[in-house]
């Protein structure tokens, strides 16, 4: 039997049924957001140059199939694929050709079988380990490009510090940790290639490259937190106000904030029947502060519901109050809560990877938006914060020479 002619005419069949399969696959995650044409990818052009090596008259199309595979790679990448989920799309992919094909090699030779079989089964090892290889070194120059942005960004860090020296030795606790694995990971990594180069397309060697990606945007979320403090003690943040509308602008962060409720299974409540019509505002810095508050009140929250209420409150002023039924805080506690760095109780082990600085940076674009933040919490019961706002802020000339 010609198998070539055979895994020719059922490429498509084969498609559908992978993709299918890595849809409906639990651990393959990344795929979930991704379009038909996203998870099929290079798959058919792979199956083709297959047909090439299982035919008797064509030459085998070696070169087709080691570029598609590390084109392959580098896309699982940028696709936010980790290595686990690649080793089970390719396994996937190898239990989809043979179950497609297994009704014509039961009709075969046992040395036709056996040989169209090895064939399949050696330039899918093949795809694997260019695909892996390719995946690994753009996984390495995200690190490499990474560096550099946490480079640029400490440089610009190390200056506004320089005016604020009361927070440089807070800030050097808080990037202990992360800065402390990535050059432990990193430090493995490099010994695992120099020792042993045949690790380099391993699964557990990609891991230690996924920690260490993680470990540094953490860090660089952590520097751009302290980075917007201090802009706003060295008067660098500018006002742009314009008219906004308050129910978009909470709709959408309602919106964006969701997944996370609907992880820890929770309500979140809005009403903003009595908000304003028309505000003149910075939006940019409203939508920040709605967003940080929402997104605290989910993250301290295991049970029950957040509820976010917008209304009016004089012919100046209007409100918006974010509650939750979580944790709270302590009377002691919410004397530091707008303190940089500070983390209230349990909230520092309940969620080892808070910065501390989203509360600090809330009261900072309150002061700059003209309003004031008020707290009322219990412990166990949960929190309250009400933040007050003029309906039209202000901006002075000196304030628009910044």
């Amino acid at each position: 039997m010609d198998f070539s002619q055979v895994l020719h005419d059922k490429i498509d069949t084969i498609i559908e049924k992978w993709v299918e399969a890595v849809r409906q696959d639990e651990q393959i995650e990344a795929a979930k957001d991704l379009t038909y044409k996203g998870v099929r990818n290079s798959l058919p052009i792979v199956l083709q140059a297959i047909v090439t090596m299982l035919s008797p008259s064509q030459d085998s199309d070696i070169k087709t199939l080691v570029e598609t595979s590390l084109e392959h790679g580098i896309l699982r990448a940028k696709q936010g694929y980790d290595a686990e989920e690649m080793a089970r799309e390719y396994r996937l992919v190898r239990w989809t050709i043979f179950s497609v094909l297994e009704e014509d090699l039961l009709k075969g030779s046992p040395s036709e079988v056996i040989r169209a079989m090895r064939l399949i089964d050696t330039a899918l090892d093949e795809v694997i380990a260019r695909c892996f290889k390719s995946f690994t070194e753009e996984r390495l120059r995200e690190l490499q490009e990474l560096q550099s942005q946490l480079q640029l960004t400490n440089q610009e860090l190390t200056r506004l510090l320089r005016a604020n020296q009361d927070n440089l030795s807070h800030l050097a606790h808080e990037l202990k940790t992360p800065l402390t694995s990535i050059i432990g990971y990193s430090d493995l990594f490099l010994r695992l290639q120099r020792n042993n180069s045949a690790t380099n397309d391993t699964v557990p060697n990609l891991g230690h490259i996924e920690r260490v990606l993680n470990s540094g945007r953490q860090l660089l979320h952590l520097i751009n937190d302290t980075l917007e403090i201090s802009r706003y003690q060295a008067g660098k943040m500018k006002l742009q106000p314009k008219a906004t509308d308050v129910r978009s602008i909470v709709s959408n962060i309602v919106e964006m904030v969701e997944p996370l409720a609907h992880s820890k299974k929770l309500e979140i409540v809005v009403q903003c029947d009595r908000a304003p019509e028309r505000i003149i505002t910075d939006c940019l810095r409203l939508q920040q502060i709605i967003t940080n508050l929402l997104s605290n009140a989910i993250r301290y929250t295991d049970a029950g519901v957040v509820t976010l209420t917008c209304e009016v409150v004089s012919d100046k002023q209007w409100a918006i109050a974010v509650t939750d039924t979580g944790i709270g805080i302590s009377t002691e506690d919410q004397k530091r809560i707008f303190d940089a760095y500070f983390r209230a109780g349990k909230s520092s082990s309940l969620l080892p990877e808070s910065t501390g600085l989203g509360l600090a940076i809330v009261l900072s674009l309150v002061k700059l938006l003209q309003g004031k933040i008020e707290l009322v919490s219990e412990v166990g019961v949960g929190s309250t914060f009400t933040v007050t706002l003029p309906l039209e802020v202000k901006i002075s000339e000196a304030m628009l020479e910044l």
